[in-house]
């Protein structure tokens, strides 16, 4: 059947094999295991398939050239979904439950010659640890933030990092809802009490949420699923924000931090770790709240000031806290919450009213497993077909499988400098071949192009890949003999999948 004569918009799921990797100087053809996947392109004319292709057709299962089997270092204890998605498409999988300290990290790194490294938010891969892993293509966050890897230097190296800014969300806003209610019942004190044996049966500064302000500070995903619970609940809500965004329900954007800090009983806290967020909530910031307010950091350790925080519980400015997130925290579980963290554990760790769990924000089964999903499938994208829509570091580029419709070819990817006169030179290489397809985009000071070409043999493709390879060392002989010194070596990453 032509796809020509389908229902446009039908989204029929393909499945697509194959690995791919980092090309290195072992100029070898690759026997991979084959591996499913799903291809999400659309044709201009709405339809899920480009004009002229059958939809039956078998997704042609794509190698890497020169590249053994893909090898994943997976830590942190990564959702079962994640580990068995890797797994399904026949990549050697290495499983930690526990993060690593840096210097053990890159002794694995270096034995194992690993290609993907997931992680969750406790592991650190900093330029250091980058740069020991010779054969990394691409990184994976089981988490929403990607602050704990120096994700400009993977940039600079043909690292591509990938994360799940989603999935949580839900989670983290029903854990800040709970944590509102427990606060103004004081239901984590009454806990405690009655756990040691202590009858106290008190209403005195305990109070219904229903009536009271609700203030976000950030009103991203989490931010504005948790302004519609609160309205659920009956709370009023107010929320602050750097940009300009549309409120959901009745809820209302204010013009300052100053304005949301005074008119809110209840202040939590969504926001990325920046400079700007940087003790975000300070000295000055807590004497703008109300007597008797509440506050909640479920976003980042950086953004609340720890120490101004004991102060303003201990003077009565407030009635409570929740933290979930800590400036330093352990790689581990244990029992690690102690000075040797951080100078004021202790002090806070004796404060009345104040809940603290150990960044548990997203960890609920359901959450997890979405995670595990959306990440791994990311991963499978990038590896086998070289897309990079959703990478956080990258231009997002992205084109439709290769079929078995489609013999004989080979895709392109090569990873290079956002500079004057590379893609002209890669033209010249590809020019004389029949180019099927090619998209280019860039970001920021690294550009990224994929083509698709056809009529090719393993002859062909080992001449493809020592051309492209060849252009660091042609550009670095220009930069050095022209004025084209801004180009330098021009080449980043190359990767051939066929």
């Amino acid at each position: 059947m032509s796809v020509d004569n389908a229902t446009p918009g039908m989204d029929i799921a393909s499945p697509t094999n194959g690995l791919s990797a980092r090309v290195n100087s072992n100029l070898s053809l690759s026997i991979s295991p084959s591996a499913n996947l799903h291809s999400s392109s659309a044709s201009k004319d709405g339809s899920r398939w480009p004009r002229g292709y059958s939809a039956t057709s078998a997704a042609k299962q794509l190698k890497p050239f020169a590249t053994e089997d893909i090898k994943i270092l997976l830590l942190e204890n990564v959702n079962k979904t994640g580990r068995d998605t890797l797994a399904a498409q026949g990549y050697q999988v290495d499983f930690l439950k526990s993060s690593l300290p840096e210097d053990e990290l890159i002794q694995r790194i270096r034995n194992s010659d690993v290609h993907v490294i997931g992680i969750r938010s406790k592991t650190q891969l900093t330029s250091r640890i980058l740069r020991e892993a010779k054969n990394l293509i691409v990184i994976g966050c089981f988490c929403i933030g990607t602050n704990q890897v120096d994700t400009q230097y993977a940039a600079k190296n043909g690292i591509a990092v990938f994360n799940s800014p989603f999935s949580n969300s839900r989670s983290v806003a029903e854990l800040v809802i709970a944590e509102v209610i427990a606060l103004a019942r004081q239901l984590g004190d009454r806990s405690n009490e009655l756990h040691k044996g202590t009858w106290n049966k008190v209403s005195n500064g305990c109070w219904e949420i229903r009536g009271k302000t609700l203030g976000i500070i950030g009103y991203g995903h989490i931010g504005s699923q948790l302004s519609v619970l609160a309205e659920a609940m009956g709370m009023t809500v107010i929320f602050y924000d750097a940009v300009n965004l549309m409120a959901l329900g009745t809820a209302k954007q204010v013009p300052t931090l100053a304005a949301l800090l005074e008119g809110a009983d209840f202040v939590t806290c969504h926001v990325p770790e920046l400079p700007e967020t940087s003790n975000m909530i300070g000295p000055s910031e807590f004497e703008q709240m109300r007597n008797g307010s509440y506050l909640i950091n479920a976003s980042r350790g950086s953004v609340i000031n720890i120490p101004a925080l004991i102060d303003a519980m201990r003077s009565g400015k407030l009635a409570g806290a929740a933290l979930d997130v800590y400036p330093a925290e352990p790689g581990g579980n244990g029992d690690y919450f102690t000075n040797n963290l951080n100078d004021w554990t202790e002090d806070l760790r004796s404060l009345k009213n104040i809940i603290l769990t150990p960044h548990i924000g997203g960890s609920t089964e359901e959450a997890q497993r979405a995670i595990g999903v959306e990440v791994s499938e990311a991963l499978v994208r990038y590896v086998n077909e070289g897309a990079t829509l959703g990478a956080v570091n990258m231009p997002e580029v992205n084109l439709r499988s290769l079929t078995m419709d489609e013999p004989n070819h080979v895709r392109v990817i090569y990873i290079h400098h956002n500079v004057p006169g590379v893609l002209r030179k890669v033209n010249e290489i590809l020019g004389d071949h029949n180019v099927d397809k090619q998209m280019t985009d860039s970001r920021g000071d690294v550009a990224y192009l994929m083509a698709d070409i056809s009529d090719v043999n393993a002859t062909v493709i080992k001449e493809l890949y020592q051309r492209l390879e060849s252009l660091s060392c042609r550009f670095l002989l220009l930069a050095l003999t022209s004025d084209m010194a801004n180009i330098g070596q021009a080449r980043i990453m190359t990767r051939l999948l066929y």
